[in-house]
């Protein structure tokens, strides 16, 4: 048991844990369900319940609000993001913004654009918004956008007072999503094109993590790693330091780090169980032979690439050829 857990209350402990969150949407979903459920099922019921849970399954096809409502289920969402496009990756495919998101919608059908829109800006700051992005990226981008979002909406209004010269005393923060921080966020540096000061906003922000003990935030020697390589930082520096860092997603854990994004062993195995199942079974009956590929290609089995306007790469653009055969086939 680690020393803070020993240190915790019962209620503190279940407010970290967000353990009441879980059990009312149980109850929720046992309702909704109630006419499909025996009554010597219900004990069955909520193991499978908190067993997805646990697999971080649970929220898949969910509403927005239950998706981004506690730090584990943002992580399990990215990992779910992750897990269903990594192929996009392993083609080397450059998305645009509304595409992504389109993507994200298929997880979660009413998924915000304003989410997917503050990530991309990390990646392409302000300038040209339409262009493309690869699947890296973007998804290292939106992960900490999404699963820092409180964080960063605070973090942006607080840079923006110190941009304006306000007191750190006199810092305004922003209580809640409903406090409009989309129209604090700071869209340019242009106002000091150097930032602001670093170890003055590095005050702030350990201000607010202080307040802010049980919601997401990156970890404290972290951001002070990160904002003692400069004595001054713009607001997209900060993003983008926070969205390469290892660190990060590491403590985040839902994410394997940059160099294995292509893998994915449990996935992998069971796709590999999922293949030897269907051969043995044409095997066993001929007449389903013919439906079968005649090799497995992982890479395809999953793929949204049929899903998304198809681009050709440069050097697959046609050069004549074809026209060239069509009229000798003629002659």
């Amino acid at each position: 048991m680690s020393p803070d857990r020993l240190s915790q209350t019962g209620p503190e402990y279940l407010a970290q844990r967000h353990v009441l969150t879980y059990m009312e949407d149980a109850l929720t979903q046992l309702l909704e369900h109630k006419d499909e459920v025996e009554p010597s099922s219900i004990a069955k019921f909520f193991s499978e319940y908190f067993t997805s849970v646990s697999q971080g399954t649970h929220v898949l096809f969910r509403d927005f609000a239950f998706v981004q409502c506690t730090p584990h289920n943002r992580a399990s969402f990215l990992r779910l993001f992750w897990r269903c496009f990594r192929t996009i990756a392993r083609n080397g495919d450059l998305l645009a913004m509304k595409e992504y998101h389109c993507l994200l919608q298929m997880l979660c059908p009413d998924f915000p654009v304003d989410v997917t829109q503050k990530a991309a800006r990390i990646v392409l700051m302000d300038d040209a918004m339409d262009c493309l992005m690869s699947f890296s990226d973007f998804l290292f981008a939106f992960q900490i956008q999404f699963y820092f979002s409180e964080f960063l909406d605070h973090a942006a209004a607080i840079y923006q007072d110190l941009l304006t010269g306000k007191s750190i005393n006199t810092v305004i923060v922003p209580t809640s999503r409903s406090a409009t921080p989309c129209q604090r966020q700071p869209t340019s540096d242009s106002a000091s094109p150097d930032g602001v000061d670093a170890p003055q906003f590095y005050q702030c922000l350990e201000n607010l993590c202080e307040r802010e003990r049980h919601s997401a935030r990156p970890p404290l020697p972290v951001i002070a790693e990160i904002l003692s390589a400069a004595p001054r930082l713009s607001f997209y520096g900060f993003l983008m330091a926070l969205a390469k860092n290892a660190a990060i997603n590491q403590s985040i854990g839902a994410l394997p780090d940059k160099a294995n994004l292509l893998v994915d062993e449990v996935l992998d195995k069971e796709l590999d169980r999922i293949v030897a199942q269907l051969s043995a079974c044409s095997i066993t009956h001929p007449v389903t032979a013919g439906l079968l590929p005649p090799s497995r290609d992982v890479t395809r089995v999953a793929s949204p690439k049929k899903m998304l306007p198809s681009r050709r790469r440069p050097d697959l653009e046609s050069d004549g050829s074809t026209e060239e055969t069509e009229d000798s086939s003629e002659n």
